[in-house]
């Protein structure tokens, strides 16, 4: 079963991120202590950092460092920072420039695990690095598993679990022996050597992350590409269950797990299901329909409803148990409380909203009983060098009783502590 984390820390004490969505992937932060309004104009900036580089690498926190990815001149970067301060600790090149219209470098956000941090770049370059030094310890491709960088670039933070890294560098590509290789794949967290590989399931990568789930007492690891949403076992690659999807250009929404029933959302029309896992693996849809037409920005799963932005339907409401739509905000473009399409994270009892389009920064109630909107403020400086194409696509992150706000080279830090 897939579970939040036990306990909750209080008073704002340090509370660790250590990977994409936090230690139990529900995107909730577990501090308490946080600020329940802003003050006008926003909260306290402590500082802004020139120094991550390009990119929509969001950030992994712990021990009062703060790690993210970016790319400098040709080189994509690991990069650490000092939490507090924003002073750069140190940077690790770890391969080529990604190159895209919708803006060059990484995407993928860095995970932290014994000491260590991992990360994926925009070509599927693979490293880890010792957390406190930056220096190298392995690195591997996605390549060299067989896969073919799909079109927007790597995207996957990759899971580290039971000593093994977690990736799916996808199975489009034939090696050398003229196989077709399997999606998944689980390396030697130690060493970067392959473990196994999923033979029995090959399509492309998309731009998902990998779920941990214990189902039916059987530990998998599940995915989601535009064709199947799968549970693949932990101990040997093999292929436990599969269902049908029909997504459209990009899958990008993590899946969300709860006991035996798994949720996924994908944009560009597809819309929303939820299934459930038999302990025969089979799987059966409990509910599809176009409530949830998630394109990225993530979905979270908060009290029995699932909350996020649908692409034509705006920010929504969602009942787990039925799939309906529980409540709907879609302000007009020339309405001032207008709050469109972007990132969602939960912490202490509120939504924090980063629009895309314009930067802006919303504090909402996490309510099923429909949008109230508490504070409101705009990021500024905002980068002078995201493509035209591009958007502030990077998730907030609140750790510390600090908020963690990213636009392309510019990482803004503010004081969202009730006291400090």
């Amino acid at each position: 079963m897939f579970v939040c984390a036990a306990g909750v820390i209080t008073n704002t004490q340090s509370a660790d991120w250590p990977r994409w969505r936090g230690s139990d992937l529900t995107d909730h932060c577990l501090e308490t202590g946080l600020l329940k309004q802003w003050p006008a104009g926003g909260p306290k900036k402590l500082w802004t950092s020139r120094e991550v580089g390009l990119g929509y690498s969001s950030h992994a926190i712990a021990g009062g460092t703060l790690y993210t990815m970016g790319l400098e001149g040709d080189s994509e970067q690991i990069i650490a920072l000092d939490a507090a301060s924003g002073k750069k600790l140190w940077a690790t090149t770890i391969g080529a420039r990604f190159g895209n219209k919708w803006g060059d470098g990484p995407r993928a956000t860095p995970t932290l695990e014994g000491g260590h941090v991992y990360a994926m770049g925009g070509n599927g370059d693979l490293a880890c690095l010792d957390a406190k030094s930056g220096r190298m310890i392995w690195k591997t491709s996605m390549a060299d598993l067989g896969g073919k960088t799909p079109g927007w670039g790597y995207c996957e933070s990759v899971l580290v679990d039971d000593g093994k890294v977690i990736c799916t560098p996808g199975g489009e590509m034939k090696d050398k022996i003229d196989r077709n290789r399997g999606a998944m794949a689980a390396l030697d967290k130690r060493t970067g050597k392959l473990i196994w590989q999923s033979d029995e399931w090959k399509d492309g990568a998309q731009y998902a992350s990998v779920v941990p789930a214990t189902i039916h007492g059987v530990r998998q690891y599940i995915q989601l590409t535009q064709a199947n949403l799968v549970g693949i076992s932990a101990k040997d690659g093999r292929l436990l269950w599969r269902s049908d999807w029909q997504g459209r250009t990009a899958v990008i929404p993590t899946p969300i797990v709860v006991g035996d029933e798994v949720y996924i959302a994908s944009g560009y029309g597809v819309g929303c299901k939820k299934v459930r896992v038999g302990s025969d693996w089979s799987v059966k849809d409990v509910w599809v329909n176009k409530v949830m037409k998630n394109h990225h920005g993530g979905v979270i799963l908060h009290d029995g409803h699932l909350y996020g932005y649908s692409d034509g339907g705006g920010w929504i409401c969602q009942s787990w148990a039925s799939g309906d739509e529980v409540w709907s905000f879609k302000a007009g473009n020339k309405d001032p409380g207008s709050f469109g399409k972007g990132a969602i994270y939960y912490a202490n009892g509120r939504f924090i909203l980063l629009e895309e389009q314009t930067g802006e920064v919303a504090l909402i109630d996490a309510s099923a009983k429909g949008w109230k909107e508490i504070s409101r403020f705009k990021l500024d400086p905002q980068t002078e060098q995201r493509s035209k194409s591009g958007k502030i696509w990077t998730h907030p992150v609140v750790s510390g009783g600090r908020l963690y706000l990213r636009d392309q080279e510019l990482l803004h830090c503010y004081d969202v502590a009730a006291s400090r």
